[in-house]
C-alpha cells in the first residue's frame, strides 16, 4: 500500500496538469519556450505517474483495468472482474 502522501501528490499533479493544459498548448503552438519554462514543473503531463486506483502501487500498472498486477490477480481469482478467467489448457 502506497503512502497517502504519495497518492495525494499524484492527485495534485493531475489537477495542475489539467489547470495549465490550455495555456501549455497555446504556448507550444506559438513557440514561446521561455514562457513555457516559467510554468510550474508539475504542469507537464510527463511528470504524472500511473498508480493503482485501489492500492496506489506505482509499478506493475495495467492500463486496461487501472489497477496493479497484484490487485488484478487477486480480484480475477475472486471473480470480481467481468470477462476475466484463469487460463487453463
Amino acid at each position: 500500500m502506497a503512502k497517502e502522501s504519495m497518492k495525494a501528490r499524484e492527485v495534485k499533479r493531475a489537477k495542475t496538469v489539467a489547470k495549465y493544459a490550455e495555456k501549455r498548448k497555446a504556448l507550444k503552438e506559438a513557440g514561446d519556450y521561455e514562457a513555457l519554462q516559467k510554468l510550474p514543473k508539475n504542469a507537464s503531463p510527463i511528470r504524472m505517474h500511473n498508480r493503482c486506483k485501489l492500492t496506489g502501487r506505482p509499478k506493475g500498472y495495467m492500463r486496461q483495468f487501472g489497477i496493479s498486477r497484484v490487485t488484478f490477480r487477486k480480484m480475477a481469482n475472486q471473480g470480481l472482474i467481468p470477462g476475466v478467467r484463469k487460463a487453463s489448457w
